[in-house]
């Protein structure tokens, strides 16, 4: 029986830390009694179709996983989409921005941890994207907290 043996991806090198380069990017997403965004340049409720940017993801960054920790959930039967949309606003042939990378319809009114389900293949950034969730149903009319967990692996723009 022959061995086979795949070419090393030399972007696999651990680089010049201990730890490598995978390592995980924390955003979180906490409302108000009237169902505003925290920290946020709106105090309006978040409605059904608004899309709310959690935060930067770094260009060169290969998306790997993602995991949403519901702590204090939202209103009622509020779903939303997690993905990602270049922040210059221009999309990628390579990397087409994509509003449902990390899931689609997420339950977000009940406490959980949602692990990544997609069958989508890792892509890396070719330039800095925001981390979005696109909220669907109904309207956010109460204090909650979402935070969202990305494990990345940092390989820089080629």
């Amino acid at each position: 029986m022959p061995t086979i043996t795949r070419k090393v991806n030399p972007r696999n090198l651990v680089g010049a830390t201990p730890w490598g380069n995978a390592h995980g990017l924390q955003y979180s997403l906490q409302t108000a009694a009237n169902g505003s965004a925290i920290g946020s340049d709106s105090t309006a409720a978040i409605l059904a179709a608004d899309k709310v940017r959690l935060g930067r993801i770094p260009a060169g960054s290969v998306l790997l996983d993602s995991m949403v920790v519901i702590s204090t959930g939202m209103t009622a039967t509020i779903t939303g989409d997690l993905g990602f949309e270049y922040i210059d606003g221009v999309d990628s042939t390579a990397v087409p921005q994509d509003l449902q990378y990390f899931g689609a319809g997420l339950a977000l009114a009940t406490a959980a941890r949602l692990r990544n389900t997609t069958t989508k293949a890792p892509v890396t950034l070719p330039k800095d994207a925001w981390l979005t969730l696109t909220t669907a149903v109904a309207a956010n009319a109460k204090v909650s907290r979402i935070d969202v967990v990305l494990t990345l692996a940092s390989e820089g723009v080629a």
